[in-house]
């Protein structure tokens, strides 16, 4: 006669300390589980709910500035250490972890137009309306040492932009033309000019240094290459410059931190522009959802999103290959955002406008700050996960895209979209009743470019 026994090991069941979490077996067996996806959609409609109600991204007003906030600018060393400029030529250094302005330097006379932190973070740039580039330390003076930049260049017209190297004491800066600038020097070491009246913004790119981009009035977008061997040269030659002509102007261009050949510029006609530098005919992506002009752009450090601030007093985030921007923040108080950047630690938005405050914004609206706890952390994580599996699904898309948004933009947007859908009317009917070919279908893309110069 056969005896079964029954024997079961007490490791797997016992906890080792009353403090362990109860061990719970479970058997993966897909046919035990019948209802499984039905739980898990429940639970992602759940988590998608839960994050549209603790969707609360605004963290802090820095306040203190008497004139709108012109230009700000990021530590290349320090993440709680941001500069910003006025338009009253004042210049505030602020460290963001507590909150509080920490130096105060009256800088230029009229709006300071650029900033930059130099590469080492030891000292910083500045430009402004009284035609000069000074260079200040960025250690606060000691007890009774006056105020004084190390270094002073005055320019022959007025400056519009500013960036620096990332590797070398080299800056550029454009106005009435590009300049290259030395340190050392006084006068620039080569200049770019174009046939154009001005530029409004000159962009570094952070992976080929070599290489730059500018954005001119002449609703064109310019891009450089300073390998080029003789200084102080007009660029003539068909490898040192390559030039986009847009039906609008673009105000400010910013490279992707991670792919070295993609640019994002924000442009007068409401929209933003991705372009590949390699094949410039038309943009990658058009980016859509502003209803006035866009007047800055920045990349979050990993170049998978960026964030605009533009004229209809809002900031939109961007994935990088969407049409269509995936959060929006408004405040009742806040008036036309002009400058904007995003953290180098890839959490925070920084946006200064022109009712004189800068405001902290988290780049995840409803990510929880802080230390988490374990078990915090995989819960967030496997809430991110469900919500990704079905992100498709209607009503969980409903609940994740809805946005609440001020009124007068709710109905600018719905002009703007009647608008568009009567011009496609129109055109639809031109072609109707036209030979065949004679209208040419124009995508999206190719509307918006000009021609191309090389």
């Amino acid at each position: 006669m056969k005896v079964k026994v029954l024997s079961r090991n007490p490791d797997d069941y016992i906890r080792e300390t009353k403090l362990d979490i109860q061990r719970v077996p479970r058997n993966y067996d897909p046919t035990l589980h019948p209802f499984e996806v039905a739980r898990e959609y429940t639970r992602a409609l759940n988590a998608t709910k839960l994050e549209r109600v603790f969707a609360k991204p605004f963290l802090a007003s820095l306040d203190g500035h008497r004139d709108g906030v012109n230009c700000l600018a990021k530590h290349t060393t320090s993440l709680s250490t941001l500069l910003s400029g006025s338009c009253d030529g004042e210049v505030k250094v602020w460290n963001l972890s507590k909150r509080e302005c920490v130096r105060t330097l009256q800088a230029h006379e009229g709006f300071v137009r650029g900033m930059v932190v130099r590469f080492c973070g030891t000292s910083f740039f500045t430009i402004g309306d009284d035609k000069t580039i000074k260079q200040w330390k960025m250690e606060t003076p000691g007890y009774g040492e006056e105020e004084e930049p190390l270094h002073t260049i005055l320019g022959k017209t007025v400056f519009t932009g500013l960036d620096h190297h990332q590797k070398e004491g080299v800056f550029a800066t454009c106005g009435q033309q590009v300049d290259i600038w030395d340190e050392q020097r006084s006068s620039p070491i080569r200049s770019f000019t174009w046939g154009v009246d001005s530029f409004s913004s000159v962009s570094f790119n952070p992976v080929e240094t070599e290489l730059l981009g500018s954005c001119a009035s002449d609703r064109s977008i310019v891009l450089y290459d300073m390998r080029e061997s003789a200084p102080l040269k007009k660029v003539t030659n068909d490898m040192d410059y390559m030039d986009v002509i847009m039906t609008m102007r673009s105000n400010t261009l910013c490279w992707n931190p991670m792919e070295a050949y993609y640019f994002t510029c924000a442009n007068e006609d409401y929209n933003l522009y991705t372009y590949d530098m390699r094949y410039l005919e038309k943009p990658l992506v058009v980016h859509m959802d502003h209803v006035s002009a866009v007047l800055d752009v920045d990349y979050s450090p990993t170049g998978q999103e960026f964030v605009s601030a533009s004229f209809d007093k809002t900031i939109r985030i961007f994935p990088k290959d969407a049409g269509h921007s995936r959060e929006v923040y408004h405040t009742k108080r806040m008036q036309h955002v002009i400058c904007i950047k995003w953290s180098a630690d890839s959490k925070y938005i920084l946006s200064g406008s022109d009712e004189m405050n800068i405001r902290l914004w988290k780049a995840n609206a409803a990510e929880k700050l802080g230390v988490l706890a374990p078990r915090e952390r995989e819960a967030a994580n496997y809430s991110q996960k469900l919500k990704e599996k079905f992100q498709n699904h209607p009503q969980i898309r409903r609940i994740a895209r809805h946005r609440h948004l001020p009124k007068s933009i709710y109905h600018q947007t719905k002009e703007l979209r009647v608008m568009k859908d009567a011009r496609r009317r129109k055109e639809m009917n031109v072609r109707k009743h036209s030979k065949p070919g004679a209208v040419p279908v124009v995508s999206e893309k190719e509307k918006h470019v000009v021609t191309v110069v090389k």
